[in-house]
């Protein structure tokens, strides 16, 4: 009761990363509380699921093995959310914002009466204070301890915002891949596995829709898994301007990014975007060029080893995020980079 929930995606038999990622995040979250950490790994032919997620720190894994849960569909997952959690009654519920994630989150707060944060980028425990109106109708301060701190750019990525749900459980919140760091806790992690009688979570007729076919497009580029990312911003100026970054990062075996508004402004095709609408990136080297440096796009990359930043404005944002400062026009400098980069590769 009033645990730490995440809701694990699966592909076939493997749990998705991000799954991985929020279950490292809600361990913490259930130590600072001093709550159990939970799990849901609902699909088909589940044998043995449980030693992807345990290592994570799992206490308890609640499995819900049925042909008709894979591939996934609205229905069946949220009728068995929704009635596991009725009997559960957890307080935190971490999901993937992914197009599972977005699709299965609204439908599960709406039917508990819950709310729902998407596309966090920070969770922190911490205690509110809030005015409320007492039994005479008068405001007095009410204080809620050990709330779940919501935090997600907002406004266009102009300030950040701190969101809390202090009267609805439970609270929930949505995260992107990479957000989180995925680390094992410990590789024996003893927990308890609940195999749940599907048939008495999800009744026949949740399973109206049938997928005929599945057709899953590969990624056409390894930008979260790159070692060295060359990423370019609105200051480039143009798609020409963008063919020098993949030249440059043809010399760095690295793959090319983008701000949200290079993109926007056509010069490359979204799955590069970088940022809190885009993906995340923790390369080892982060080379920023013509990027002002915006809070959603530094959402996105400021866990990197080393920043570098190309600008011919001395006083952009991402300057101050920047382990390396090259102060000129990206005309001007990365050519000059092309340039001594092949004569040193020789």
């Amino acid at each position: 009761m009033n645990n730490v929930f995440v809701y694990c995606e699966i592909e076939g038999q493997t749990v998705a990363d991000v799954s991985l990622e929020l279950l490292t995040k809600g361990r913490k979250l259930a130590n600072t509380l001093g709550v159990q950490l939970e799990c849901i790994c609902a699909g088909s032919k589940l044998d043995g699921v449980e030693k992807q997620v345990l290592p994570f720190g799992v206490d308890k894994v609640h499995v819900f093995d049925a042909e008709g849960l894979f591939p996934y569909t609205s229905n069946p997952h949220t009728a068995l959310v929704v009635n596991l959690f009725n009997e559960e009654k957890p307080q935190i519920c971490l999901l993937g914002a992914t197009v599972i994630g977005r699709d299965l989150g609204p439908r599960v707060s709406s039917a508990l009466f819950s709310g729902l944060t998407a596309d966090c980028t920070e969770l922190e425990i911490g205690d509110f204070d809030m005015n409320v109106k007492n039994e005479n109708g008068e405001m007095e301060k009410k204080h809620y301890v050990n709330q779940l701190y919501q935090i997600r750019p907002a406004f266009g990525g102009n300030i950040v915002a701190t969101i809390v749900n202090p009267e609805h459980r439970p609270q929930m919140a949505t995260v992107r891949e990479g957000v989180m760091k995925k680390e094992v806790l410990d590789p024996n992690y003893k927990g308890e596995v609940i195999r749940h009688d599907v048939a008495k979570y999800v009744p026949e007729t949740e399973y109206v829709v049938k997928v005929l076919d599945r057709h899953i497009e590969k990624a056409k580029h390894n930008l979260k898994g790159a070692a060295i990312v060359v990423a370019g911003g609105y200051g480039m100026g143009s798609k020409e301007g963008f063919d020098m970054l993949f030249d440059l990062a043809k010399e760095l075996h690295a793959e090319v990014g983008a701000s949200r508004a290079a993109v926007d402004a056509g010069f490359v095709d979204h799955d590069r975007q970088i940022g809190q609408t885009g993906v995340t990136v923790r390369p080892k080297v982060y080379i920023a060029c013509g990027i002002s440096g915006q809070i959603q796009h530094i959402a996105g990359m400021q866990d990197a080893g080393i920043i570098i930043s190309i600008n011919s404005d001395p006083n952009a944002p991402i300057n101050t995020i920047a382990d390396y400062v090259i102060n000129g026009t990206v005309e001007e400098v990365v050519p000059k980079l092309i340039k001594y980069y092949k004569k040193n590769s020789k």
